[in-house]
């Protein structure tokens, strides 16, 4: 049975904490170590973690560097063939390291194993939403584009995977590096983006929803602006090394983003925002309405509705919607399921 590196970067999430490692310890894959990676947190954080007895955890503590330095802190540390990360906020289904592992060990050219994910609230509550991607043959140009990994808390992945892409910070410092630590946003894109183009590693996901990724609107992944910036250093990064992917694909990319930012300000209920997002997505690459039409048509009718209807007609509108979507993604994962 072969030892998974399970890593999660601390910081301030005091809140969410005890309930994530307790989501580790109740794994059926008993085989791990759980590298806690405590990046500086300013909150209680540390302390609640500390009151897990289990041999199996270990706490690495480092001044704050951001979740990327985390994440390579933990890759440093690891002592398992499979590495998996998890946010100090999200939750896994008891079954995941197990259907991962075994996915990996039947799958010899896959070095990304990720799963689907469920939308949780701040409260656990499931918001019966799921992360729908590709599961198979996924191109560099697909995690470029849409990210079918999805999430942080959803890959599990072969440590022979960051030796090949291993980098050094800078030319001052012999520590080896995997995330790039100067992004805050797509530092995942840009490794799995890496991974794609500078290794003959798959890319591969299984169809259960093993992953609860907690939306928290109080989150780093609402700084829209930020995200844009980080957008573009990512495309900046990957045209050095892969120009011509770039040249057919930034202008996707930058389009999806952008309608994923209409939605991302939907739901933190500024409608004259969510419709200059989808406005400048259009304008970017107009495509997307041809790739993704119901996507594409839903965003800008949730944009525009809250833009120009009343809050309590829009919310009455927002639930039949999230009703009808929800059953159909729950639907085409029971289809899914191996029988």
């Amino acid at each position: 049975m072969q030892k998974v590196s399970v890593v999660i970067p601390v910081y301030g999430v005091e809140k969410y904490i005890a309930a994530t490692v307790q989501s580790v310890l109740e794994q059926t894959y008993k085989n791990f170590e759980l590298l806690l990676i405590d990046d500086g947190s300013p909150d209680r954080s540390v302390e609640i973690c500390q009151q897990f007895t289990d041999p199996r955890i270990k706490m690495i503590r480092q001044q704050n560097r951001g979740v990327s330095a985390a994440r390579n802190t933990g890759i440093r540390h690891a002592q398992g063939k499979y590495v998996a990360f998890l946010d100090g906020d999200d939750l896994w289904l008891p079954e995941k390291l197990e259907k991962h592992v075994a996915h990996l060990e039947n799958s010899p050219n896959v070095g990304i194993s990720f799963s689907r994910s469920a939308f949780i609230d701040e409260t656990d509550k499931p918001l019966n939403l799921y992360q729908m991607p590709k599961l198979k043959e996924i191109t560099p140009a697909q995690i470029f584009c849409r990210n079918p990994i999805g999430n942080g808390s959803a890959p599990v992945i072969r440590q022979e995977v960051f030796e090949a892409i291993k980098f050094q910070n800078n030319a001052s410092s012999a520590e080896q590096c995997y995330f790039d630590e100067q992004l805050r946003h797509f530092e995942d894109v840009e490794c799995w983006l890496r991974i794609a183009l500078k290794t003959n590693w798959q890319v591969e996901g299984i169809p259960e929803a093993l992953t609860l990724y907690r939306v928290n609107l109080q989150g780093a992944s609402t700084n829209v602006n930020k995200q844009l910036e980080d957008l573009e250093k990512v495309i900046e990064k990957t045209r050095s090394y892969a120009p011509e992917l770039v040249n057919q694909c930034a202008n996707r990319a930058r389009a999806y983003e952008l309608r994923f930012l209409a939605r991302r300000v939907v739901s933190l209920r500024d409608g004259a925002s969510a419709v200059k997002f989808a406005h400048r997505a259009l304008a970017t690459y107009w495509r997307i309405v041809l790739e993704e039409p119901r996507r594409t048509f839903l965003t800008l009718a949730a944009a525009y509705s809250l833009w120009l209807l009343p809050q309590s007609l829009y919310r009455q509108l927002e639930d039949i919607a999230l009703k009808i979507t929800g059953a159909a993604q729950k639907r085409r994962i029971l289809q899914d399921q191996p029988r």
